[in-house]
């Protein structure tokens, strides 16, 4: 699909030219291009240039929000915020206008946070602003824009060192998204109650001590009726956890501990049999793409999809339009595809 990515990071899934098909947005910190990928051809758009650094993009309504300037260690990371809108014909050059700037921002997500369908940014940045390698003690912020205002509003700062996971979830099936948040702190749920948000500790992640402590990525499954928690640990870490909960709270158990720079994990049901399956990338020793099935009594076992793949990020899309989900995955200079057939 693509080849030619300098630092591939992450992969937006997205119609962007309203055809019915799902196109891929690429973002790549290597790069000064912030590009996308026109479905069925591939063909290469730039959305916008004069870039560096960029980190993780959202989409909404035919706009982008970007983050770019981005560095891991806080002193050096300015952590731009912009919104990118089409200039009419989305696969030329598009309009980008700066909103914020708030050091380290690291990921962005969409979500309905008071289940009127009007959804907000989620931005949660990687450390607090005064934080240094290799401790990076301190709090770091958890933030939201509402589209159109665009102006910071604060959810909470009580996370510590680094704050890599974020993932949106209805977690109470009320119509409302919630969040979910992997740091050092561990895993954290944020709800918006009564105007107010409200945090509760969901697990304290990996027990070693920081910085290899709690929990850099975190997903939400399901094994028919039962809720479960994928995640990967410690920061980059090296195993993938199941947390699945139990009359004393949510029981840890470590899958894999043979992961190299772990970076990005999700679920899905990849054979409409109501068990997802867990989708774990890792970049480090030339990276790959792991898919766990679920088992009896516990166990999962482990396929290879790909062991040539410094996997940055993976996202599920039915690419094909034949009503199965596929997997497509970007890191280092790749974009790949990978097309279900089950």
């Amino acid at each position: 699909m693509a080849n030619d990515l300098k630092g591939g990071y992450q992969v937006v899934c997205a119609d962007v030219n309203h055809d019915g098909k799902i196109d891929l947005i690429a973002v790549a910190s290597g790069q000064t291009e912030l590009v996308w990928y026109e479905n069925p051809s591939w063909q290469r758009h730039v959305i916008a240039s004069n870039l560096s650094h960029m980190i993780n993009a959202a989409y909404l309504n035919d706009q982008i929000v970007l983050a770019s300037g981005f560095a891991n260690e806080a002193r050096h990371s300015i952590g731009i915020v912009s919104l990118l809108t089409p200039n009419g014909d989305p696969a030329q050059l598009w309009n980008v206008r700066e909103i914020d700037r708030l050091t380290t921002s690291h990921r962005l997500r969409y979500a309905d946070i008071d289940g009127s369908g009007k959804k907000v940014l989620i931005d949660a940045p990687l450390t607090g602003a005064t934080s240094e390698a290799p401790e990076y003690h301190g709090h770091v912020p958890l933030v939201f824009y509402r589209p159109g205002e665009w102006k910071r509003k604060t959810i909470d700062e009580t996370n510590e060192g680094v704050q890599h996971g974020l993932f949106i979830t209805d977690w109470d099936a009320d119509g409302r998204d919630d969040i979910l948040t992997g740091s050092f702190s561990g895993i954290d749920l944020y709800r918006l109650r009564n105007a107010k948000w409200q945090r509760t500790e969901i697990a304290k992640g990996s027990p070693a001590p920081c910085p290899k402590c709690g929990t850099s990525d975190v997903t939400v499954g399901r094994l028919g009726s039962e809720r479960f928690l994928a995640t990967i640990e410690p920061w980059h870490g090296n195993e993938v956890a199941v947390y699945r909960h139990g009359r004393g709270g949510w029981a840890r158990t470590v899958i894999d501990d043979s992961l190299a720079q772990g970076h990005t994990i999700l679920t899905v049901d990849l054979n409409h049999d109501r068990r997802d399956e867990i989708v774990v990338g890792f970049r480090g020793n030339g990276g790959s793409v792991l898919i766990y099935h679920a088992g009896a009594h516990d166990a999962w076992s482990k396929t290879v999809l790909d062991d040539a793949i410094p996997a940055n990020a993976c996202a599920v899309a039915d690419l094909n339009g034949d009503g199965r989900p596929d997997l497509v995955c970007i890191g280092g200079s790749l974009l790949k595809w990978y097309e279900n057939q089950r």
